[in-house]
C-alpha cells in the first residue's frame, strides 16, 4: 500500500516535497497544545497497515518531542505497518559522555526515547564527536543522508577558485570530502573553546592562496561564535570576503547577522533546519534512503525481532 507522509507543525514544506518524490499519500494530523500545555494528536488519514514517515527536524527539541513520540504512538495504536521518522537535523548528540560529575549522558537517553517510540530513523549527517556511528545510540534501523555531495554541487555551481576552511579539526575529514569533490584546496583552523559562548581561533597562512575565495564551512551552526571568530581572522589577514555554508543552520538569537557583521560575503545552508539561507535542497538524497530502507524490508516484526537480538546480545 501507498505509505503516509505526516509531518509535525513547522515541517508541512519539507513533508509536502517528500511524499511527491517518493510517491507517497501527504497524510493529515491534528497537533496542538491545550490551554494547560500538554499536548493533544489525532490522526485523520487512514495508516492501517501502511507505512508512515513522520517528518519533523528536531531543532529546538524540547517542545517538539512529547508531541512528536505521541504521533508515533497513535499511528501504531491505528495498526500502522512501521512508523520511522525523517528528523533532518538530529539533536542531542554533543552530550555523548559525562563531562563533569553528575551529568547524564543525553545523547543515549534521548535516542532510546525516540527508538522506543519509532521503528527507524533517516537524518542528515548528525553531529559525531566520540561516538563513531549512529547505530551506536540508536538501536533501530538507521540511514544517514551526506551533505558533501550536494554541498560540493552547490559550491562548483557558484562559487569560483574556493578555498575550504574548516572551523575546527574535527571538521577536518568532512572538509577534506569536499573539496576532492571539486579538486579545491582547503585549510583547517585551531579552535579554542572558553565556554558556550566564546571561542578562539588562529588561521593558517592562507598567503599561498590569494585569488581564491575562502569558503567557511560547518555542520551545525547554533551560536556561530566559531564561524565569527574565524571570519574575522580570515579578514585580518587579507583574505576577500568568505562565503558560510553550513549543513544545520540553527543561528540562534542574532547568529545570521553575526555572520554578516564579522563580514561575510554570502550565508547558505542546507534545507534540514527551515531558515531564509536555504538554498541546498537535500529532498532527493533523503528519498534516496529511505527507499534502501523500505528495499531491506523493514516492518514492525523484524524491527521487534532485532530489538531482542540486540537485548539478547547485549547480556551475553
Amino acid at each position: 500500500m501507498t505509505p503516509v507522509v505526516l509531518a509535525m507543525p513547522g515541517n508541512e514544506r519539507s513533508a509536502d516535497e517528500l511524499a511527491r518524490v517518493i510517491g507517497a499519500e501527504r497524510g493529515s494530523a491534528t497537533i496542538r497544545r491545550f490551554p494547560d500545555g500538554e499536548s493533544y494528536v489525532r490522526i485523520e488519514s487512514s495508516v492501517q497497515d501502511r507505512r508512515v514517515l513522520v517528518v519533523c527536524t528536531l531543532d529546538r527539541p524540547d517542545a517538539k518531542l512529547v508531541p512528536l513520540l505521541l504521533l508515533a504512538a497513535a499511528a501504531h495504536d491505528n495498526a500502522a505497518l512501521d512508523v520511522g521518522l525523517v528528523a533532518p537535523y538530529l539533536p542531542y548528540m554533543r552530550q555523548d559522555r559525562r563531562f563533569h560529575p553528575g551529568e547524564t549522558i543525553s545523547a543515549r537517553h534521548v535516542a532510546n526515547w525516540i527508538s522506543s517510540a519509532f521503528d527507524w530513523i533517516v537524518t542528515v549527517d548528525p553531529h559525531l564527536h566520540r561516538i563513531e556511528r549512529l547505530s551506536q545510540v540508536y538501536p533501530i534501523p538507521t540511514r544517514v543522508v551526506h551533505s558533501a555531495p550536494a554541498v560540493a554541487a552547490w559550491l562548483r555551481e557558484n562559487v569560483r577558485q574556493p578555498l575550504l576552511v574548516g572551523p575546527d579539526s574535527e571538521s577536518e575529514q568532512w572538509v577534506a570530502d569536499i573539496a576532492n569533490r571539486i579538486d579545491a584546496p582547503f585549510v583547517v583552523l585551531q579552535k579554542t573553546r572558553r565556554g558556550d559562548r566564546e571561542v578562539e581561533v588562529s588561521v593558517p597562512d592562507i598567503g599561498r592562496w590569494r585569488g581564491h575565495t575562502p569558503v567557511l564551512v560547518d555542520d551545525i551552526v547554533s551560536t556561530a561564535r566559531t564561524m565569527v571568530a574565524a571570519l574575522e581572522h580570515l579578514r585580518a589577514a587579507g583574505a576577500p570576503a568568505p562565503v558560510c555554508v553550513v549543513v544545520h543552520a540553527i543561528f540562534a538569537g542574532e547568529a545570521l547577522l553575526e555572520l554578516r557583521l564579522a563580514g561575510a560575503a554570502d550565508v547558505v545552508s542546507c534545507d534540514t533546519v527551515p531558515h531564509l539561507s536555504n538554498r541546498i535542497p537535500l529532498t532527493g538524497a533523503i528519498a534516496e534512503q529511505i527507499r534502501l530502507l523500505f528495499e531491506s524490508g523493514i516492518s514492525r516484526s523484524s524491527v521487534d525481532e532485532s530489538r531482542v537480538n540486540d537485548n539478547q546480545e547485549e547480556t551475553r
